[in-house]
């Protein structure tokens, strides 16, 4: 869809709003032929699919109620939102990604639920991570619920880092940058660590760490301030001194096993995949690691992801939709999602069940989401993530200076926050 078309239905979102408010009379939810009431959730992704799987049991608990799931390919799902928005021929239920919640509750496209939390507990915001709490509201009203969390930790060649003197893995940015440069010393087209500049959140667990606000309380950037520059002085060394390959040809998880990426951050997903793909990696000779802090006495931080489970304002069946993302959050609903699709449980309840509690592979990213925040919760951060990644691209691969890159970036990411 071209950035033209964008704005076309971008504007039909906000007109479709206005008529609206102006007091258009709601539709009422469609019943099936035998009477139930009819509740359309759309899922994203992987997890549209496995919806699927575990909506019978909601059902089979409210027998007047029939869902129909639809499956959304995460590729194409922001355009078909504001399409369905526009045209107020969305779910009841939609599936949300965090980073789009401040747009769409802007656009007064999402519901407050705060009036459906005495009657259903499970959307109250201290049921969940310090770091989830972050994305439920927007100017006040209650517009997500966090469905599913993952953050990202850094794994480790425990044998490979044996061989350079570390019998834990690194904890500071000292020990991180010393442990890469004794690996990539090895030679023979061997390096440090992995980290991909590209990923639009790669900066922001460093600049926490150091101090940064990214974004300050007053909605301004703070990327040319020197807790963020130094931050990104010193991940950009990793390139500049070869300890981190500066355009990814490698194949990560083949380059894991044979050692020549011998650490790399990332999340819960990639356990599986070691345990999938790289079945001869005994589980002695890997591990996972909270991202180092700063020093000493510094906070390990990282960066939280997920998505949050929303009603449509104009939906023709809010208050099932308040009922079924109740349901999506019971304790118990929560570990059999988590054992369906391996996606982390949002609220703190779920960690406490033994499938979890002793689960170790999944330890390190418990201890990480005390820590985990989601990228700054306004409006342009997609747009002024892009802004970052080019910015890194030409200070990692161009050579280009931070401090003059980061100026940049600050004052184009302050005209966005100003619109």
């Amino acid at each position: 869809m071209t950035k033209t078309w964008k704005t076309v239905v971008a504007c039909m979102l906000i007109f479709s709003l206005i008529l609206s408010a102006c007091g258009n009379k709601e539709e009422a939810a469609a019943t099936t032929a035998d009477g139930k009431r009819v509740l359309k959730v759309w899922g994203m992704g992987a997890e549209g699919t496995a919806l699927a799987k575990i909506v019978p049991d909601f059902e089979k608990a409210n027998p007047d109620i029939k869902v129909e799931v639809q499956a959304i390919p995460w590729d194409n799902a922001h355009d078909k939102l504001l399409t369905a928005v526009a045209s107020k021929k969305g779910p009841d239920v939609v599936q949300m990604g965090l980073g789009w919640i401040p747009e769409f509750a802007d656009a007064g496209a999402l519901l407050d639920l705060s009036s459906y939390t005495e009657k259903y507990p499970n959307l109250k915001v201290d049921n969940f991570f310090k770091g989830a709490q972050q994305t439920m509201t927007y100017n006040d009203q209650l517009v997500g619920i966090p469905w599913y969390i993952d953050t990202r930790v850094l794994f480790y060649r425990a044998d490979l880092l044996k061989q350079v003197g570390y019998n834990e893995p690194p904890k500071t940015w000292a020990e991180l940058k010393d442990a890469a440069t004794k690996l990539a010393a090895r030679g023979n087209g061997n390096y440090g660590i992995l980290l991909d500049s590209q990923d639009q959140v790669f900066t922001l667990p460093f600049a926490w760490e150091n101090g940064s606000e990214v974004i300050s309380s007053d909605n301004k950037a703070q990327f040319n301030q020197p807790q963020y520059v130094e931050a990104v002085k010193y991940l950009s060394s990793f390139f500049t001194e070869k300890l981190a390959p500066s355009q990814v040809d490698l194949k990560l998880l083949p380059s894991f096993g044979e050692g020549i990426i011998p650490m790399f951050i990332s999340g819960p997903w990639s356990v599986q995949q070691i345990k999938d793909e790289l079945p001869d990696l005994k589980d002695d000779q890997w591990g996972t690691v909270t991202i180092p802090a700063k020093d000493e006495n510094g906070k390990s931080a990282s960066i939280l992801g997920g998505s949050s489970l929303s009603v449509f304002s104009s939906a023709a069946n809010k208050d099932d939709g308040a009922k079924f993302i109740s349901y999506m959050n019971e304790p118990s609903v929560q570990v059999k999602w988590y054992e369906l699709t391996k996606d982390l449980p949002s609220t703190t309840k779920a960690w406490e069940d033994k499938s979890l509690a002793s689960n170790k592979d999944i330890q390190t990213f418990r201890t990480q989401m005390d820590t985990a925040r989601p990228a700054p919760f306004v409006k342009p951060w997609e747009s002024i993530a892009d802004l970052i990644k080019a910015a890194m691209q030409e200070i990692t691969i161009g050579g280009a200076d931070v401090q003059e890159q980061m100026d940049q970036v600050n004052s184009q990411a302050d005209d966005l926050l100003a619109n």
